[in-house]
């Protein structure tokens, strides 16, 4: 096998990004388990029975990697965040409007507090990811997916941290980024190899909208990018020699619709040369994202992971288009560095996006073909 053939560690020649659609029988006992119609216990067995499903599905078409789809979370992000000490939901609501081809979406999840000193009490998805431990078998690499420190701070910004409890931001992210490592080094010590930090921050800031948001939170449009990157890597130092972290960058996923648009160009130098990650997961499914020409940051050694299929329509892509898309983005980074999955998520949060069960298997096939065509 060549040196750019199959990747024994991840991120892997074909992999994806985590969430996957929820079966019908677990969104029914959900909104049972919420109207106390079953109980938590229920709920438990239920969700247990749908990631063994989930989990020999991907095991089937050929992935090397393995996630529970996020099936026991409501959102990718908010489940994680939320177990932090010193977070907590707030009375009001964030707003926040989505793109699709028909028109706009609004979304309406409650905003978060930072009312105590932020500090990691139990580990976080602990449970869920020895259940998956246990359910892989050999020669799949369980992976696990939390949102990065980054999300914990952008919706928000500086109003959403008490000053009373942190006066200076600097105290929030030493806190912050401090909790974070030390769930990284317990994930370490469960044997958790994979782990995948989702930071759409890091995409969205490329949108000059989002960058004026950011300055009416009291940020600096400029450089906030280069903020989560210094503490995302403050995090990453705690990570075992044995586990391997990519981040992935989304400009939003919520029932097939879109936050922001834009190219990588604006962090890229920042994000790609000083981010210090084992690889990129890098949404490029359409004209949103911009063009391949930000990968000439990537150093060697660190992987890009092209999401040149999308999660947001059924419509299955041809496999002669991806191999060019991946040529042409082989003209910026070398092909032994680079790899394919989807541009995001299949369901970020649990309404998930439209399309099919069937559909979202075949391009995850699809994904497996055409990386053994292209690497071997």
């Amino acid at each position: 096998m060549s040196a750019i053939g199959r990747r024994g560690e991840p991120p892997f020649r074909a992999d994806h990004v985590g969430s996957l659609l929820r079966p019908e029988v677990l969104l029914r006992a959900r909104a049972q388990a919420a109207a106390h119609e079953i109980t938590a216990d229920t709920l438990r067995e239920i969700e247990d029975d749908s990631i063994r499903d989930i989990v020999a599905m991907q095991r089937e078409v050929g992935l090397q990697s393995a996630t529970d789809g996020e099936f026991r979370r409501s959102a990718w992000h908010m489940d994680f965040i939320y177990q932090l000490e010193g977070v907590t939901q707030a009375d009001e609501k964030m707003h926040v409007q989505f793109f699709n081809d028909a028109g706009t979406l609004d979304f309406a999840p409650a905003a978060l507090r930072i009312n105590d000193r932020i500090r990691l009490g139990q580990t976080i998805f602990a449970d869920h990811f020895r259940f998956l431990q246990a359910q892989v078998g050999p020669g799949i690499t369980p992976k696990l997916t939390i949102p990065s420190p980054s999300m914990v701070h952008y919706r928000g910004g500086r109003a959403s941290v008490d000053p009373a409890v942190y006066p200076d931001l600097e105290g929030f992210w030493d806190d912050l980024t401090a909790a974070y490592a030390e769930e990284v080094r317990r994930l370490g010590d469960i044997g958790c190899t994979y782990l995948q930090l989702d930071d759409t921050s890091l995409a969205y800031l490329n949108d000059p909208k989002q960058r004026d948001l950011i300055a009416s939170l009291g940020g600096d449009r400029e450089h906030q990018h280069e903020v989560y990157i210094r503490n995302i890597n403050r995090v990453l130092e705690a990570r075992p020699p044995s586990m391997r972290i990519t981040t992935h960058m989304c400009r939003g996923n919520f029932r097939s619709s879109w936050a922001a648009e834009g190219g990588y160009d604006f962090v890229a130098e920042a994000l790609f040369g000083g981010l210090d990650v084992d690889g990129f997961f890098l949404e490029y499914d359409d004209a949103r994202s911009g063009g391949f020409e930000p990968l000439r940051f990537v150093p060697g050694g660190k992987y890009v992971v092209l999401g040149l299929l999308t999660t947001k329509r059924g419509a299955l892509e041809n496999k002669d288009d991806l191999k060019r898309r991946i040529a042409e983005a082989a003209k910026f980074v070398p092909l032994e560095q680079l790899c394919l999955s989807p541009q995001c998520g299949f369901s970020s949060t649990v309404e998930g996006n439209t399309l099919s069960y069937d559909e979202e298997v075949a391009k995850l096939r699809l994904i497996v073909e055409t990386a053994e065509e292209v690497w071997g």
